[in-house]
């Protein structure tokens, strides 16, 4: 016995199922800010992520915790000095931050990589090129969001120092004038350093890779200088030493202060550069610094192809 087949409806054609729906999304007609807005945002953004702000609390731990370390000698220095009468401070505007370098050296290790390695370790840095921004925005914005924090980490306990000598009722035409200097000298610092951080750590973008260069270039540099330096001494060789600690970002900035800023030298036998020595230190800073921009606009232009 024949059995029936249930017939089917004939089959839709794909194209009838299609469906236009309008979910609300809009072209964007309001004002195009333009290449510098975004260089400003990036700037700003990559200023306050220098201290965690804007993130996570533990990422605010580190930098506020090393921005407090160097800031508490300062004030105890200034309490002590207001304490006793003192007519002068204890330690030098030019000379603090050399005291503090390894907390100096610490905060760029830390900071440098998270500026720049998580954009090349998730391949975000095509993105922003995408954009009005181009590779020379996105470096100076970077540039300047490091060294301007690192400015903030090193001025901030001048600025302390500075108060109290205003409150220890010091000459206030003297503290005025070593002030100026010593801003001078950590504002040079800053750049160098910056720049240096950021060429480290732009060519990987593991982050404790980034952390582990910094730190092994600043202090095997310290290091071998100071090294060189002290044997250099011993050997009555006096005239090398200053020659010596153009090898190093701390003696760098050393040899500038002693020359130009009335900064005493912390070289062997406080022999530090002469002024025209100290005229070769700072075309070295100022061309260390120059390099380390080009060095990142020449590594990004690639990264952004």
């Amino acid at each position: 016995m024949a059995v029936d087949q249930p017939t089917h409806a004939a089959a839709t054609p794909a194209g009838d199922q299609s469906r236009i729906h309008d979910i609300g999304y809009r072209g964007y007609d309001g004002p195009r800010l333009g290449r510098a807005y975004a260089r400003r945002s990036l700037y700003s953004q990559s200023l306050r992520g220098a201290y965690g702000l804007g993130r996570s609390v533990k990422s605010k731990v580190l930098p506020m915790l090393l921005f407090a370390v160097m800031c508490v000698p300062a004030a105890i220095m200034v309490a002590v000095a207001v304490a006793t009468k003192a007519h002068e401070l204890p330690v030098s505007y030019t000379r603090y931050a050399i005291i503090m370098q390894a907390v100096i050296s610490l905060y760029i290790a830390s900071q440098a990589p998270q500026a720049v390695s998580r954009d090349l370790r998730f391949k975000t840095v095509p993105l922003y090129f995408s954009r009005p921004i181009e590779t020379a925005d996105y470096v100076r914005a970077k540039f300047a969001a490091l060294a301007s924090a690192l400015f903030v980490l090193t001025a901030g306990p001048l600025l302390v120092m500075y108060a109290g000598a205003l409150l220890s009722k010091m000459d206030f035409a003297h503290q005025t004038k070593e002030f100026a200097q010593g801003l001078v000298s950590v504002a040079l610092l800053s750049l160098l350093f910056a720049g240096i951080g950021l060429v480290i750590a732009a060519f990987t973008p593991r982050r404790g890779f980034g952390i582990a260069a910094v730190i092994a270039v600043l202090t095997i540099s310290y290091g071998a200088v100071s090294t060189l330096q002290a044997i250099a001494s011993t050997q009555d060789s006096d005239s090398a030493i200053p020659w010596i600690g153009l090898f190093s970002p701390i003696t760098l900035i050393d040899g500038v202060q002693s020359a130009f800023l009335g900064g005493s030298s912390a070289f062997p036998g406080g022999v530090g550069p002469s002024h025209g020595e100290g005229v070769v230190y700072v075309l070295v800073v100022l061309g260390l610094t120059a390099a380390c921009y080009g060095l990142l606009n020449r590594r990004y232009q690639k990264v952004g192809l």
